[in-house]
């Protein structure tokens, strides 16, 4: 398997927030501070050390996350470029083995136009594209906010929202994160959509992508899983792409914001948590309509009974 090196310098007092952006994206840090060698290391190994570490500038830290070939580099880098700037971080971030010259535009040769469904088209703005026939065009440019159909996780939930929505539905997007999944919604024909977030940069990212879009009738909003989303009236259908164990906490309440016969989409899956998710939403007055997989990942259509 090919990995791609993503090394981001900063400065050593704010190497927590950089590790702390970065492990958003992976858990797998390598982190380069020398910071503290010689009261740590040199009275045991310091004959040992390299003396370019020796030598090396203490204030200065670096951050490396190793992304495999199969994942999407276009979304981490641009998800870690975004972060930085939104906290004013002064930050130096590189693709090992890339030229600096073509850095600030490298990202985007790996964000292709994508063809999901049988309808659903997600393409980047700097590419042209005319869609054929009966496809819906979503714009989506990476940015702060996870979610641009690359991952599993998001391509079940727009494959299932092509195949389940009704037009005319009243739509409920919880853990919105770029917000695609209410667009595709209201492109597909839902009449309306509320998208919420408990990250307020993700609802920013959110809005910014659906005025980049030309679609009306979608709420963006802050809210802790259902605490403050508009319940004006039931939901026809419910996106939650978001984390099993989230998905669990939340089966207790999210009937009482549903119609009856309503659908919910439930991903962000993995293989091993989907019966414990199953059997929760069924606990709770739910059954399954559909099961989609994709490698270790698992969405379920659920209906309100």
């Amino acid at each position: 398997m090919k990995w791609t090196q993503l090394r981001v310098t900063c400065n050593i007092t704010e190497l927590d927030t950089v590790c702390a952006v970065m492990s958003m994206i992976d858990n797998g840090l390598m982190i380069e501070d020398y910071s503290d060698i010689e009261e740590n290391l040199m009275t045991v190994y310091g004959e040992l050390i390299d003396e370019k570490i020796l030598s090396s500038d203490r204030s200065i830290a670096a951050v490396s996350i190793y992304i495999p070939e199969e994942k999407s580099l276009s979304d981490a880098i641009a998800f870690l470029r975004d972060r930085f700037n939104s906290l004013a971080l002064s930050v130096k971030t590189e693709l090992v083995g890339v030229d600096e010259e073509d850095w600030a535009n490298e990202w985007k040769k790996y964000y292709k136009t994508l063809h999901i469904g049988n309808r659903t088209v997600i393409n980047p703005p700097w590419i042209p594209y005319t869609p054929a026939e009966n496809e819906i065009v979503v714009q989506m440019d990476p940015g702060m906010a996870f979610g641009t159909g690359t991952h599993e996780t998001t391509r079940l939930c727009l494959m299932l929202l092509e195949r389940y929505l009704t037009p005319g539905d009243r739509v409920l997007d919880v853990g919105t994160g770029s917000g695609i999944l209410s667009i595709a919604a209201r492109k597909l024909g839902a009449r309306s959509a509320y998208a919420y977030d408990i990250d307020p940069v993700a609802v920013r990212v959110a809005k910014d992508n659906v005025i980049a879009n030309g679609v009306s009738d979608i709420t963006c909003g802050v809210s802790d899983l259902l605490n403050d989303i508009d319940r004006s009236e039931p939901y026809d259908f419910v996106c939650a792409n978001i984390v099993a164990d989230i998905l669990i906490r939340m089966s207790a309440d999210i009937g009482s914001v549903m119609k009856t016969g309503g659908l919910i989409i439930t991903s962000g899956i993995i293989e091993g948590k989907c019966e414990e998710v199953r059997a929760a939403m069924e606990a709770n007055g739910f059954a399954v309509a559909h099961t989609e997989t994709e490698n270790d990942w698992v969405a379920y259509v659920f209906k309100k009974i």
